[in-house]
């Protein structure tokens, strides 16, 4: 049955190929009438960061081209969500809503909410999964109960989940733009690319790096495939080398939709060389079965007894860590990276999540909050599971005692500190055997690379043998 217009509500998904509410939307309704509406109070204590931000600034401008392209407006607005839907159903005379659904716990109480006040109003609605492979309370154990270890739901997805093709590009080219007195906020009214809370003037320093937009997402993952998937098992590791996808970004805004992803790679490798990274798209399908059935985990641990451990609380050396003057190079070179591009090497990421959380002893919710506001990619599925991994405090975590060595991990994936060169420049003219540790260096060869510690790069800000154990001896008044 078709009828006449239809508000297709967008978010993290701002795409035309597979886009599940803007498809059906545009094979029901004579008229499509996209809509963004920035409500950053409705995200709870979880509103985007500062360099999600300046993303979502240009993934609306590369969208809003896209539209404009078809003769279809993308209406912006900002303020309550349900009001202005309500507003604007009653201005276009719109019969359906469409969207596709939202997976944090706030947003999926907020829309529940809203769908049930729009069916109130006579208004119909539908939704659509199409951030997610599978719906999060789909996969069960034997008991019935969520999974805590990623290896049986990841044999489980395989057996249960059947990934369906992606959907062609929405059919608007026939679709009519809304009535041209619906009012519509311009993308720089909503102060998307105003400073982080870190400081960072992300707006420049991400432009430098990334590409943002669908177009961009689609020739990044065709890149990917043609030049790095059939090696991603064994260069996923380095962070020197171009061995990851980076597709991140784009599939947190929906750019990209991760069965895009799926079926792109299956279709151009073999099994066991899609495999590899196929896992990585399950362990984002397990964040967010994890986040859906445990919804206090963004702040909370989820093994109980974590909440009792001894964390320091001293403000300087978390600076210090933010700022990547720790002394240890390969952290230091992470959270420059971080602070540059906005992205850090998810090898990196474990190292400098290890060290606050051990060496530091820095609790690990203040990790999760910097990345929140500092990454590009910040997704509280993956943000949570991957810092409570950290600490030992969440699903599949690993032990507590597991405690990388900054100095022998640095030596194993940036052999020759390139990684290190490239991120912690003072460093560049020390030997390969001294750059991941430089207070090891004699004399003469710190000053003939122009390495000064104490200056141009401190000292180690612990001793990591002396940190572990003391991480070790608190670990242990737990049990």
């Amino acid at each position: 049955m078709s009828f006449s217009t239809a508000l297709v509500w967008l978010d993290h998904d701002l795409r035309l190929v597979d886009n599940p509410a803007l498809y059906h939307a545009a094979e029901q309704a004579q008229v499509v009438a996209p809509v963004f509406i920035w409500a950053p109070e409705e995200y709870g204590a979880y509103p985007p960061g500062g360099a999600s931000k300046v993303w979502l600034h240009h993934s609306l401008l590369a969208f809003q081209a896209q539209l404009n392209k078809l003769n279809i407006q993308l209406t912006i607005r900002k303020g309550p969500s349900l009001e202005l839907l309500l507003e604007l159903a009653q201005s276009l005379n719109v019969e359906a809503v469409y969207w596709n659904s939202r997976y944090t716990p706030v947003l999926r109480a907020r829309d529940e909410k809203i769908k049930e006040a729009l069916q109130a109003a006579g208004i119909r609605v539908h939704t659509f999964a199409a951030h997610l492979l599978h719906e999060p309370p789909r996969l069960r154990t034997q008991s019935g109960g969520p999974y805590h270890v990623f290896t049986p739901f990841w044999k489980k997805f395989q057996r249960t989940v059947s990934v369906s093709a992606p959907l062609p590009q929405a059919p608007l080219s026939g679709v009519h733009r809304p009535s041209p007195q619906t009012s519509s906020l311009p993308v720089s009214e909503l102060g998307l690319s105003a400073l982080a809370q870190s400081g960072v003037d992300w707006a420049s320093s991400i432009r430098k790096d990334w590409t943002i937009g669908e177009q961009a997402a689609q020739e990044r993952l065709a890149q990917f495939i043609k030049t790095h998937a059939e090696a991603y098992a064994l260069q996923r590791n380095y962070p020197h080398q171009e061995g990851t996808s980076r597709l991140s970004p784009h599939l947190h805004f929906g750019e990209l939709s991760p069965r895009q992803v799926w079926h792109a790679l299956s279709r151009s490798l073999p099994s066991d060389i899609a495999e590899p990274f196929l896992r990585q798209l399950a362990w984002r399908e397990f964040s967010y079965h994890l986040l859906y059935h445990y919804p206090d985990t963004p702040h909370a641990p989820l093994k109980s007894k974590f909440a009792a451990f001894p964390w320091t609380s001293d403000p300087e050396p978390l600076h210090r860590w933010q700022k990547g003057k720790t002394g240890y190079p390969i952290i230091d070179a992470g959270m420059r990276q971080l602070w540059q591009t906005g992205w850090m090497h998810n090898r990196v990421r474990m190292l400098v999540a290890s060290f606050l959380t051990k060496d530091l002893m820095i609790p690990w919710q203040e990790g999760a909050a910097w990345f929140w506001d500092t990454l590009v990619d910040a997704n509280l599925a993956n943000n949570t599971m991957g810092w409570q991994w950290a600490a030992g405090s969440g699903a599949d975590a690993q032990p507590f005692f597991r405690i990388f060595n900054p100095v022998s991990q640095s030596e194993r994936y940036d052999p020759e500190g390139a990684f290190i060169k490239r991120f912690v420049p003072a460093l560049a003219a020390l030997p390969a055997s001294f750059i991941h540790a430089p207070w090891t260096a004699p004399p003469a060869v710190l000053k003939e690379a122009g390495v000064r510690l104490g200056n141009n790069y401190p000292h180690p800000m612990v001793t990591h043998e002396k940190a572990r154990e003391r991480a070790l001896r608190a670990y242990r008044s737990l049990t």
